[in-house]
Formats: C-alpha cells, sequence, structure tokens
C-alpha cells in the first residue's frame, strides 16, 4: 500500500543555488527541459543570471519534471525552490515511511520525528565545492511556534537534501533580504521597529533609511517657500519611450560604481605618448613562431607595460580596508580587463598576471576576451582584481576618466591610437600617438605614487626595449 507520505517523499525539490559567492538572488533565463521531461544526473535544467554572470544549473538527481516553479525572466532568491523532480522512478531512493493505522496520536506526531534520510549527493554547481560544518546559529530569544505548525516532515527530508536545514521558527521575526539586516545592523536600527513596505512583509532599503531618517535629521527651522528653489520635476511621454527594467549586470554595475565613486576619492591623470615603436613590435611579434597562434595587439604589450610599472611601484597595487583602517598591500596582480558585452559592462581578470610570460598572457588574454564576449565569464573570474585596465580606444575615444572597480586601488584607461603630427629627433613628423589615463584612490595612492606609474607606462611605451631593461 502506497502512502501519502511515500508520493511526497519521491519528489525532489532543488533550490536555487548561490551561484556567485553571496548573491541573493538571480533571474530564470531559459528553462531546458519542459514538465514530463525525463532528467538525469548532471544534466543542465535552465540558465540562470545573477548580477555577476549567467551561469547553467545542472540538475543533482535523476527522474521526471513534476513542476517549473517559476517562469522564465522570474529573479528568485536563493534557496527557493524552482523545479520539482519526481525520483520514484530511478535515481535516488526516496524516503519511505510504513503505512501505519489510522490513529489520531499518529496523525497528531510532530514533524520533528520524522528523521529525514542522509542525501546521497549534495547539488552543487560545477567549480563550487561543498562547505560542511558542524556549526548551527544559536536560535534567537523567542516564543517558539510548535514545529507541526512550522514544518512538515516532507519539508523537512527536501531542506536537507538541498542544504538548508530549518532553523527553529521563532515568533515576529522581521523578513528582509541579507543586504537589509547589514544595513540595519550598520545604522543601528532594530528590524523589529520598522514597518515594512515589501510585498509579504518584507523589509526594504528604503524602509531601514525610512527608520533612521527621524533619528539623525537635525532640528533646523524650515525656510520660507519663497527662499526654496523649485526643481523642474521629471516628464515622461510613455507613447514614445521604452523602460528597461535595471536587474542582472546592468544592476549589479550601477551599485558598484555608485559604491566606488563616492566611497574612493578618485584621481585621474593623463600622458600623451608616441607609441609608434610599439606598433612596429606588435607587427613584429605576430610574425614570430614563439607568438604563433596567439592575438597579439597593443593591448597586449600595454598590459605588459602596466605589470612592469606595477613592478617597479608595488605600493599602487593595494586596497583600503576600511573596517580595519588598514592598508593592504597585494604582492600578486590579478589584472581585471574591463569587458563589453550584450548583457553589460563585466570585469573578469587574470590571474597571477605578474608571473606571466609575455606569449602566456597572450594566451590568456585571449581565452578571457572570447569567454566574456560568449557570456560564459564565471563567477570566479571576476572576484580578486587588483588593478584593471579598460579600452575605450577601440570605440575612438581619445581616453576618459574611468571609475574604479570595487577594492581596487588604480585602473588605466587608453585612448585611440591615430597619426598626428609629432616632434621626433627635432623634425615635425606623422607619430601613432595615444592618451593614457589613470584613475587611482587617493586615500592610499599620493599624487607621486601615481604619476611615477603613469609615466613609467608612457615610458616603456615609447621605447619598448625597456620591458627587457626594467622588466
Amino acid at each position: 500500500m502506497t502512502t501519502m507520505t511515500e508520493v511526497e517523499a519521491s519528489v525532489r525539490e532543488f533550490k536555487m543555488p548561490d551561484v556567485g559567492e553571496g548573491l541573493t538572488e538571480a533571474e530564470i533565463l531559459k528553462w531546458y527541459v519542459q514538465v514530463g521531461d525525463t532528467v538525469t544526473d548532471g544534466q543542465v535544467v535552465c540558465e540562470v543570471e545573477t548580477a555577476k554572470a549567467a551561469v547553467e544549473l545542472p540538475i543533482p538527481y535523476d527522474g521526471v519534471v513534476r513542476e517549473l516553479r517559476f517562469p522564465e525572466g522570474t529573479t528568485v532568491d536563493v534557496g527557493m525552490s524552482i523545479i520539482a523532480v519526481d525520483v520514484s522512478g530511478g535515481g535516488a531512493a526516496p524516503v519511505v515511511t510504513p503505512a501505519e493505522p489510522a490513529t489520531e496520536a499518529a496523525a497528531e506526531a510532530p514533524a520533528q520525528e520524522a528523521k529525514p534520510a542522509a542525501p546521497a549527493r549534495t547539488p552543487v554547481l560545477v567549480g563550487y565545492g561543498v562547505s560542511t560544518s558542524a556549526t548551527k546559529r544559536r536560535p534567537r530569544k523567542g516564543v517558539e511556534i510548535p514545529a507541526q505548525e512550522a514544518v512538515s516532515a516532507t519539508a523537512a527530508v527536501q531542506a536537507e537534501l538541498n542544504g538548508h536545514a530549518p532553523e527553529a521558527v521563532v515568533e515576529s521575526r522581521p523578513l528582509a533580504k541579507p543586504p537589509v539586516r547589514k544595513l540595519a545592523k550598520d545604522l543601528g536600527v532594530d528590524l523589529a521597529t520598522v514597518t515594512p513596505s515589501g510585498p509579504d512583509g518584507v523589509i526594504t532599503r528604503e524602509d531601514v533609511h525610512a527608520a533612521v531618517a527621524p533619528v539623525q535629521a537635525p532640528v533646523r527651522v524650515a525656510p520660507s517657500a519663497s527662499s526654496v528653489p523649485s526643481l523642474p520635476s521629471a516628464t515622461y511621454d510613455a507613447t514614445r519611450e521604452t523602460r528597461v527594467p535595471v536587474k542582472g549586470v546592468r544592476k549589479a554595475t550601477a551599485a558598484a560604481m555608485v559604491g566606488s565613486a563616492f566611497t574612493a576619492p578618485h584621481v585621474t591623470e593623463f600622458v600623451t605618448v608616441d607609441v609608434t615603436r610599439t606598433m612596429k613590435l606588435v607587427e613584429e611579434l605576430k610574425q614570430g613562431k614563439d607568438m604563433e597562434g596567439l592575438r597579439v595587439n597593443p593591448l597586449l604589450l600595454i598590459a605588459k607595460a602596466l605589470l612592469v610599472a606595477i613592478k617597479r611601484n608595488p605600493d599602487i597595487n593595494a586596497s583600503w580596508d576600511e573596517a580595519a583602517q588598514e592598508i593592504v598591500l597585494k604582492h600578486y596582480v590579478n589584472l581585471g580587463i574591463a569587458a563589453a558585452t550584450p548583457r553589460g559592462l563585466i570585469v573578469p581578470n587574470i590571474k597571477d598576471a605578474h608571473a606571466k610570460t609575455l606569449p602566456q598572457l597572450a594566451e590568456s588574454l585571449g581565452e578571457l576576451v572570447s569567454t566574456a564576449r560568449d557570456g560564459k565569464t564565471s563567477p570566479a573570474a571576476m572576484q580578486g582584481g587588483t588593478v584593471t585596465i579598460t579600452n575605450v580606444g577601440v570605440f575612438g575615444v581619445d581616453t576618459g576618466t574611468p571609475i574604479l572597480p570595487p577594492g581596487e586601488s588604480a585602473i588605466l584607461a587608453i585612448g585611440s591610437i591615430k597619426l598626428q603630427p609629432w616632434v621626433h629627433k627635432g623634425k615635425v613628423k606623422p607619430r601613432q600617438v595615444t592618451t593614457l589615463a589613470l584613475s587611482f584612490d587617493h586615500r592610499l595612492v599620493d599624487g607621486e605614487l601615481g604619476s611615477k606609474v603613469l609615466a613609467d607606462v608612457a615610458a616603456i611605451l615609447e621605447q619598448p626595449k625597456r620591458l627587457i631593461t626594467w622588466g
């Protein structure tokens, strides 16, 4: 005889994993399966986009798709079930509860008495390990709701299988996402006193700011109406405008740029340099056997020039730790390369670029660019950058004032390379010239240090033989 518990236990709920080192949500871009399809362990069932990249999710067991919880285009919080799979026909064995006579005592048995079977495999993404820990979060003080009202035995099994074991449920726990909780903690706001305005009673960032505003607002006399300048309000013409939701990579880029621009005091310096000899070297390297099959372009030599300049001025390769009030000097260089993609701007980086030879650096640059264009850049490839290059010259732009990626101390912008009149050996001649711009964090990089780095890059590009004598 098959019981209801057996039927429920045969269905596995695959939950949205954390695919980006602490991200709280992801958008479902595309489903690769339909209800009724048979899936196998490791099969990709959907593609999701986080604030950092697009990632394909593999299912961790065999079975038949029973339900797709969300349609394409939906943003789902980490930990929420996105697909239900019936595994009764194969794959992991379902949890079976023996049938017993239907008695009142059995019907009222507490949910915590149901012990889920240990999962044979924990669902993870390729490239992300499983972090196991015996440490449990200490429950907050409060009146606990009876377990049979808080979570069913089946829900407990599924939570354990997906790595989200349920905690003790406490009464009146405010609903808020982790970033909002951190904001409240930083501002000294008790979430229990905040009135939520989000859907289903979720507290938003605006709610936290609204709660702290009355406390922080200074008492002052209201100015007269005549002394307050009237600001023009924004007007919209819906018939001739298109609204694009801010999400995914665009949302993350906007938040990062605003945070960087208003946290790190930026200074930008410029230098115009004759790169004719560098351009000749590029053409010579293309003919060399050592660089055969590799992508050789001015960006490669400019990247190498920056690495040599960092070696000569290592203090530029650092970051500011506000919490510890320390400057963190990096003894490695993860060189970021800003890349424009259909989904927006991303900045993957070449790990340990300082230790690479020129052919190795060319190979890494080629892989980085092709992966970014294909939209396959992993979240790990965009973590841990120390210094970045952005090539605005490919768009015909002379230069710019780039904004630092969060956590980095310097970013070099490359302008377009053009033939211009230039004084060379006492005569005005047409030379290939470009303008470089270096933005740096003035909290830890003084004008002297920033100027030396930029001057060294320019000197190498003017006389590329310095790659040998200085490198």
